[in-house]
């Protein structure tokens, strides 16, 4: 977005803001709140609903249980924890090969004859 625009865009945003009564402060307080609920979330659907494992299980999440889902399909993963559990990471954006029939191409002969 050039500069131009996206002053124009805070011109605008500034103006409803200021119709709608809605300050800087409130916004900057809710999208705190937001990020504060979403760190504390253990489980997370689709929609963005969120438990923290905490109190009653929401409505959301005993119908997907009713439904034969699984609680750990909505665990929310944590940042701590290493996603492919151990094992390396491949850099396929070096790959020399990559788009090329050396990519694609099974061995015409079989190690089993």
């Amino acid at each position: 977005m050039d500069e131009r625009k996206r002053d124009s865009m805070i011109a605008y945003l500034q103006r409803r803001m200021a119709q709608v009564g809605i300050k800087v402060a409130d916004l900057a307080a809710a999208l705190a709140a937001d990020r504060k609920r979403q760190k504390s979330a253990r489980y997370e659907n689709a929609f963005g609903d969120t438990w923290d494992g905490k109190g009653a299980m929401p409505q959301w999440l005993m119908q997907a249980q009713s439904a034969g889902q699984s609680l750990k399909h909505f665990a929310v993963a944590s940042e701590s924890k290493p996603a492919n559990r151990g094992q390396a990471a491949v850099d396929w954006s070096r790959d020399p090969f990559a788009g090329t029939r050396l990519a694609s191409v099974r061995p015409a002969y079989s190690a089993a004859r």
